[in-house]
């Protein structure tokens, strides 16, 4: 999750100790593999997002939700 993560932001920056970790735990085909798939879902999801295209909930009820994140500093604010 944090690859993607960092895959998402813009600009993309992926500090090499967090691709070091991936390195050790898969493959050079697996890790293709990974930051393509990462990357078309950013695709989709912007290619969405600009044209205005909303869910049409198919899935509603069969997904976990993830909360969303709070911003870098938002969290040390409300302790």
């Amino acid at each position: 999750m944090n690859y993607a993560d960092h895959m998402t932001q813009t600009p993309v920056e992926v500090p090499e100790a967090l691709f070091d970790k991936l390195r050790a735990q898969f493959t050079a085909a697996q890790l293709v593999e990974l930051t393509a798939t990462i990357a078309w879902e950013n695709y989709r999801a912007r290619f969405n997002h600009a044209f205005g295209a909303e869910s049409e909930n198919f899935s509603e009820g069969s997904v976990c939700a993830l909360p969303v994140r709070p911003a870098d500093g938002e969290h040390a604010r409300r302790a």
